[in-house]
């Protein structure tokens, strides 16, 4: 039987595993993208809509142009605001943004990810990375020099490395033995996608409602992104996630917080319980796989933390495994991927930590933080500061994890 042979391979054609590609291919690298689904086969689930201007200047370094082409295709909101049991407690207008300066990239960009897949493979496929679709990878045998990877196809491949991007039940994560470690939220989620009317658009704004009245004091976020919109609604303990998630449900509570007409513009639905969790190690004991993306951490979604955490995830794995492949001696090798493993596992669990602080803020499940919630919303207006506070709160920290490297 044919062993195919590569120097990596990669696990998963998500944004994380495509980013990979694009670095292995930019940096001459021999490498695969081997991925479960068939190609264009939709993913399930709810989505990455946001970049941050950081991730957006990696994939514009890693491939030209593909940074400045993701968010021109994306929107940028003019407009959030946050409000408290109906009352509006913090507004910012940017001003207009359409007009960015086209040398200049912009602070984020929303768009779904579909999108975002879609601009990223045009990227890999101008770049000539190689891809295998409709595989799954069954089995791993890690030895000291190489790894033997195994499809469900019976397909056979051997790699110097392999950098497992293929999701939060990896199978890459598993057969390396590795586990995640880390609690999962106790409260439910709902996350509803909803498609825009293009011929009467609502304004782009993101809004904030913590305990919204017509909600039964439910907390709502609601996130424009090109094309559509997507509410946030968290349940209380003891609601029916059913009565809330079927199709009848949600035609039933959207007109509430939204224009009635999106009750028949529903694409998709979703109820969630966060998991925070990080892996207990990025690599293995033969220092031949890494994992990125969601196989090496999962994390609520507030602060958009998941896709942008794993673009640098696999950045720094590649470059991890460039090192490597030029090391003089094991010792070398060894440390060039536990240096990578350890920087990303590093940042993961700060972004754990982050994530946390805005479930914190957003649960109610302290009465000192609804305290300070009601006190910052009922001073507002003398100091307006708290109003930015109460903004920001459901996002976590603004600034980033602690940066160990300064060039990917």
């Amino acid at each position: 039987m044919t062993i195919h042979k590569y120097d990596v391979v990669v696990v998963g054609a998500g944004p994380v595993g495509l980013t990979a590609g694009l670095a292995l291919q930019k940096k001459g690298i021999s490498c695969v993208v081997i991925e479960a689904n068939p190609k264009d086969h939709p993913r399930p689930g709810s989505r990455a809509i946001y970049l941050h201007s950081a991730t957006l200047k990696l994939l514009e370094e890693t491939s030209k142009g593909l940074g400045f082409e993701l968010a021109r295709n994306g929107v940028i909101w003019p407009v959030k605001r946050t409000l408290y049991r109906g009352k509006e407690v913090y507004v910012r207008n940017y001003g207009i943004t359409d007009n960015q300066d086209p040398n200049t990239l912009p602070h984020f960009t929303s768009l779904h990810q579909h999108e975002i897949e879609k601009y990223m493979y045009e990227a890999c496929v101008e770049a000539g990375v190689p891809f295998i679709w409709g595989e799954s990878v069954e089995k791993l045998d890690i030895q000291e020099d190489d790894v033997y990877i195994t499809t469900d196809s019976g397909s056979k491949w051997k790699a110097k490395y392999v950098i497992g991007c293929d999701g939060a039940r990896s199978v890459v994560r598993e057969q390396a033995g590795l586990k995640f470690e880390g609690p999962r939220t106790h409260d439910t989620f709902l996350v509803v996608d909803l498609e825009e009317d293009e011929n009467d658009p609502l304004p782009i704004e993101r809004v904030f409602h913590y305990q919204h009245p017509a909600m039964g004091y439910r907390n709502v976020m609601h996130v424009p992104f090109k094309g559509g919109w997507r509410v946030d609604l968290q349940l209380l303990k003891g609601d029916d996630v059913e009565e809330f998630t079927s199709l009848e449900g949600v035609k039933s509570w959207i007109p509430k917080v939204m224009d009635p007409k999106y009750a028949d513009r529903i694409t998709w639905v979703s109820s969630y319980r966060f998991h925070q969790v990080v892996a207990d190690s990025f690599t293995d004991d033969q220092c031949r796989v890494l994992l990125a993306g969601e196989a090496a951490h999962l994390f609520a979604p507030f602060g958009a933390r998941g896709l942008n955490s794993g673009v640098p995830d696999a950045l720094i794995a590649v470059r991890g495994i460039e090192k490597a492949l030029h090391a003089g001696n094991e010792e070398e090798r060894r440390e060039a991927i536990l240096t990578a493993a350890n920087e990303r596992r590093i940042a993961a669990k700060w972004n754990r930590d982050a994530s946390t602080t805005a479930l914190h803020h957003l649960q109610g499940d302290s009465p000192e933080m609804n305290m300070k919630r009601e006190l910052a919303a009922s001073l507002v207006s003398i100091v307006p500061r708290l109003g930015r506070w109460l903004d920001e709160g459901p996002y976590g920290p603004k600034f980033g994890p602690p940066e160990l490297t300064t060039k990917y």
